[in-house]
């Protein structure tokens, strides 16, 4: 019975209801939106930022990452990677060899990052192979070739088929120097890494800082980036080896996951916002409701109405309008974010985020972009049509018959 009446009173007032619904239909569709669109976002960013180079997890020596050393290194990588793959949710890895040195070509030298690769692994894990510019790829045989970054090639004033000479120190304590043709430049989308990366194929490194059969780091990629912790702590268990630190990207680069962080939290008080406004909306339609209509509660008194039934009428319109208000935002929350999340927004101009250049943004549709807006504007929309409800319930008959 109370639904009822409750129904009718919503259809009689078809222009305030209609209203009402709109606002908390807009309401919800905005913070959906802004939601979706937020994760979407952030998601991509993380995705490419971690696929350019970082991986979702890297696997190093214990302590390596604190206090980085040629002698911190892996042995017996291979079968470690056979071990990595056999997890679920493992889709890839690179192994990496990585040390310090002096980079020169012709009368220029400056400092380097040499990262020896497995080209066809590196391929495989983080697309390497999408990120040159001009020249070719490493072969997949150790050949004496380097591919230098766009930063690097320019310091330099170096050229593809350029002589580029290494000095460093080997593990053995020898000095480490050898010859390498430049056959590529790269752009990893990290300004500092090109101005400092030299990449070679991992046995030429191996064999330049005498570290035969030796790695400093394995990269590897998840099919979700979201569950990496997950992934992490099972290849953790199948390695079962303490001298191994398995650690997912969010702790190997702590600095960008707190910005990314920051850049959400900054963006969830504008979701505070809206929903504010959505709330002084409903809470004005509400109350403009109740007050239209204290003659008829005052009636509703008089015959015998109580006013706990007085309150739950009111509350029970509040709750309809707010539902059909949720499931048209529902709609209107996917028909904008299905889109966006298939081909994106270009942006004007490219984003640098964390040293990674984005020209696409994209939304995301997921559980979340749905239930969190609902539950925000539901309890929002309840809460604020307590007071208009207890202003209907505590209506004098005798005063309300006088009211205009």
């Amino acid at each position: 019975m109370l639904l009822k009446i409750a129904f009718r009173n919503i259809l009689r007032q078809k222009r305030r209801s209609f209203f009402t619904i709109l606002s908390i239909a807009v309401g919800f569709a905005f913070a959906s939106i802004m939601i979706a669109w937020r994760m979407g976002s952030f998601n991509l960013v993380i995705d490419k930022f971690t696929r350019a180079y970082l991986g979702h997890i890297q696997i190093h020596a214990d302590d390596y990452l604190d206090k980085p050393s040629l002698y911190k290194n892996i042995s017996d990588y291979k079968s470690l990677g056979e071990k990595i793959m056999s997890v679920e949710g493992v889709e890839s890895l690179a192994p990496r060899m990585l040390a310090a040195g002096l980079g020169t070509v012709g009368e220029k030298s400056t400092a380097i990052q040499i990262t020896g690769i497995d080209p066809a692994l590196e391929n495989n894990a983080t697309g390497f192979q999408n990120k040159i510019e001009s020249g070719e790829n490493l072969p997949e045989k150790p050949s004496h070739k380097v591919i230098l970054g766009k930063g690097l090639m320019q310091n330099l004033d170096a050229e593809i088929g350029d002589e580029f000479v290494v000095v460093s120190q080997a593990a053995d304590g020898s000095i480490a120097n050898d010859m390498y043709e430049i056959i590529g430049v790269v752009v990893t989308g990290n300004e500092y890494s090109d101005q400092i990366g030299v990449y070679m194929h991992l046995a030429d490194a191996q064999e330049l800082m005498v570290l035969e059969n030796r790695i400093h780091e394995i990269v590897v990629i998840t099919n979700d980036i979201r569950k990496v912790d997950k992934y992490a702590a099972r290849i953790e268990e199948k390695l079962a080896n303490p001298a191994l630190e398995i650690l997912p990207w969010k702790k190997v680069n702590e600095s960008f996951y707190k910005m990314i962080k920051a850049k959400e939290q900054a963006q969830s008080i504008m979701h505070i916002v809206i929903m504010i406004i959505v709330a002084i909306g409903v809470l004005n339609t509400v109350l403009m409701s109740v007050l239209e209509r204290i003659r008829e509660f005052g009636v509703l008194k008089a015959v015998g109405t109580r006013a706990s039934q007085i309150f739950r009428m009111i509350i029970t319109e509040a709750f309809i309008l707010c539902l059909v208000g949720i499931l048209i935002g529902i709609a209107i929350g996917l028909a904008v974010n299905y889109p966006m999340s298939l081909h994106g927004i270009k942006v004007f101009d490219s984003m640098d985020i964390g040293g990674v250049q984005f020209d696409t943004l994209k939304s995301e549709v997921n559980a979340r972009s749905i239930y969190e807006p609902a539950i925000i504007v539901f309890l929002t929309s309840l809460i604020v049509s307590i007071y208009p409800a207890l202003k209907a319930a505590r209506t004098r008959p005798a005063k309300a018959m006088r009211f205009h």
